[in-house]
């Protein structure tokens, strides 16, 4: 579990010419002129969500995006934004409605993030959702009718959840990422905190161990994944034994008037 928790783009070049797309979203250039500087600016927010000044506002740990959307969202598997914008509207069994994508970037400030919801139709937001839309290319719209996740959503584990063993995982964790995430599991420089203050909240969805275990499946060791699923239950299990943040919806919204922005500019017509 290495620094920058970036994989290579060849991996990516090799899945998305076995699935026919015609060019790999990350190798293309943005469109020009404001478009393209707004897709820019989101993906340096997914890069850089703690420190960059527009986003770092909204953050209330040590998490940025890419912690956990592997490679700014470009990795083929661990939590991949390609072509995820074409599942969106989608329904949410967790908020009980239809979400448009951009609701689902600015909940997961709320939740993976530990922060402040960014108001809808902020800089912030735009240029996020405009990145993972780029991402999407030229792919056909598929909305999803079950749940927020696009084509390359990572998939369960086959292993029964209720077999996992945090003790084995303990092993596991000490053995394969305490060097980079500290036996404590505070982090170590760029290496994000796994659990405690700084780490993700109980509102997350990897704080549920399924789900956890099926992103280390795909992610992690970085750069050579080799969990089998049962380690990967094990690890996962370990990690959300501890404590984190409690998650509290009131907590994580803004004032009622920074819900929304309204963002035009008065211009002729």
């Amino acid at each position: 579990m290495k620094r920058d928790w970036m994989r290579g783009a060849v991996a990516g070049v090799v899945v998305v010419a076995a699935l026919g797309w015609s060019e790999p979203e990350s190798r293309r250039e943005p469109p020009p002129g404001k478009l393209g500087e707004v897709i820019r600016l989101g993906e340096k927010l997914v890069r850089e969500t703690t420190t960059h000044p527009l986003s770092k506002p909204y953050v209330g740990n040590a998490l940025d995006c890419t912690s956990c959307h592997l490679d700014g969202g470009q990795d083929p598997e661990a939590g991949t934004f390609l072509g995820t914008a074409t599942a969106y509207p989608a329904y949410s069994p967790r908020e009980g409605r239809v979400v448009t994508l951009e609701e689902r970037v600015l909940n997961c400030f709320m939740r993976s993030c530990n922060g402040v919801r960014p108001p809808l139709g902020s800089e912030v937001s735009v240029a996020i959702t405009a990145y993972i839309t780029w991402l999407a290319g030229d792919r056909p719209i598929a909305m999803n009718p079950e749940r927020p996740g696009g084509p390359g959503a990572i998939r369960p584990l086959s292993v029964d959840p209720s077999s996992a063993d945090p003790e084995r995982g303990r092993a596991l964790y000490a053995e394969k990422c305490a060097d980079c995430h500290a036996a404590g599991g505070q982090g170590r420089k760029d290496n994000p905190p796994v659990w405690g203050d700084r780490s993700y909240n109980q509102g997350a969805g990897l704080a549920q161990t399924p789900q956890l275990a099926a992103w280390l499946k795909v992610a992690m060791p970085l750069d050579d994944p080799d969990f089998t699923e049962q380690e990967a239950l094990d690890v996962a299990a370990f990690v959300d034994s501890h404590d984190r943040p409690a998650f509290r919806l009131e907590d994580h919204l803004p004032p009622a008037s920074k819900l929304g922005e309204y963002n035009a500019v008065d211009a002729p017509r």
